[in-house]
């Protein structure tokens, strides 16, 4: 028994050394090329086999049971591999020949301004497949740090880069003298009013930014350009500066909703890192298209076998933090047995008892610190 135990404990440890090996590597090849090795036929055995080393480990070493910190440990490291096979390629296929179950694992999803779509693209190879509900795109918006850039740049090729702070006049040189933001504008139209060009912000839907900049050269004749960030090269060719209009993006926003039985079930705005979840799947910001029809590119990630793999993480945190810490303070917090009773503020004394005499059985003492 005892070489069966030693034998469990070192086929785990060494299967634990070889994971550590196969995480580093994993890590300098790539998340693609690092999903297919993980997800191999060879690495599925070795899974399954610490897997299985740790649920025969709990059996032999008894002592883990009397033992929560570490029990935990070991079961949610059980736990965290069951998830994570449950949820790989493999456990997909496993339980739609089980049980029936089809469930799309990862794909995406190109969705216009304005549309619904149920249809996920399914690797490289462009499969499809349809979710059981539809996914609406409301709006798609751009958020920018503010403020933006004029990026200005003599023929010499001297440049200057400006904040886009409307009112603000900021000196360049001698010979270029100043220039000055008027205003900004987030969609720029220009309008007939009698016989005379308004330039305005337009309100609705649409999107042109825009500055309109004053240059103050050192002879004082004034000039108003307007600078457009979607059309960096529009100038005038009499102009000594050349004008860039340059903001950089925060975020980019899509508003989703989800549709079933022709009903919003669910609607959230999502951003990078804050999805929606709806129908065990979770939609992720992944791309977009803020020109050309406006539509926003969601990667769809299945949630099986994740909260197993939570559930697991949790055990394990709490496992660690009893065994090392919490145990330990308990023990110094908890109040010691003095063997005297308390009455009035005294110790009352009890009766003495003398201890019992070691069993001695011909040469061989029973007593503590014999054998």
């Amino acid at each position: 028994m005892n070489r069966f135990r030693r034998a469990v404990m070192w086929a785990a440890l060494l299967l634990i050394i070889l994971l550590t090996a196969l995480s580093i590597y994993g890590a300098f090849i790539g998340p693609e090329r690092a999903e297919r090795f993980f997800n191999s036929i060879a690495l599925g055995v070795y899974w399954l086999v610490l897997a299985v080393l740790l649920a025969v480990g709990i059996i032999v070493f008894r002592r883990l049971i009397r033992m929560p910190g570490l029990l935990l440990i070991h079961l949610g490291c059980i736990i965290v591999l069951a998830g994570g096979i449950w949820g790989s390629k493999a456990g997909y296929g496993l339980r739609e020949k089980l049980f029936g179950i089809s469930k799309i694992r990862e794909g995406q999803m190109v969705i216009h301004e304005g549309t619904r779509e149920n249809q996920v693209m399914i690797g490289s190879a462009r499969e499809t497949a349809e979710l059981p509900f539809q996914v609406g795109l409301k709006d798609f918006r751009m958020e920018y740090y503010k403020p933006g850039q004029l990026l200005v740049q003599s023929r010499q090729g001297k440049r200057w880069s400006i904040p886009a702070e409307i009112g603000n006049e900021y000196p360049l040189d001698e010979q270029h003298g100043t220039v000055k933001i008027l205003r900004s504008f987030e969609n720029f139209k220009i309008k007939k009013e009698d016989g005379k060009n308004v330039y305005y912000d337009d309100p609705q839907p649409g999107s042109n930014p825009a500055l309109e900049v004053q240059i103050n050269p050192p002879d004082g004749d004034a000039k108003t350009r307007y600078v457009f960030e979607l059309f960096p090269g529009h100038a005038h060719a009499e102009d000594k500066l050349s004008l860039r209009y340059q903001r950089v993006i925060s975020d980019y926003v899509s508003e989703l909703q989800v549709i079933k039985d022709d009903k919003v079930v669910a609607e959230k705005d999502i951003e990078v890192n804050h999805p929606l979840y709806y129908g065990g799947y979770h939609f992720y910001q992944h791309s977009y298209d803020d020109k050309a029809g406006r539509y926003t590119v969601l990667m769809v990630v299945s949630d099986t076998g994740l909260n197993l793999v939570y559930a697991g993480y949790l055990m394990l945190c709490i496992g660690v933090l009893w065994h090392l810490w919490l145990r330990h303070l308990l023990k110094a917090i908890k109040p010691k047995d003095t063997g005297a009773a308390d009455s009035g503020g005294a110790a009352v004394p009890g009766p003495s008892i003398e201890p019992d005499p070691p069993i001695v059985n011909d040469t061989v003492s029973l007593a503590p610190g014999g054998i």
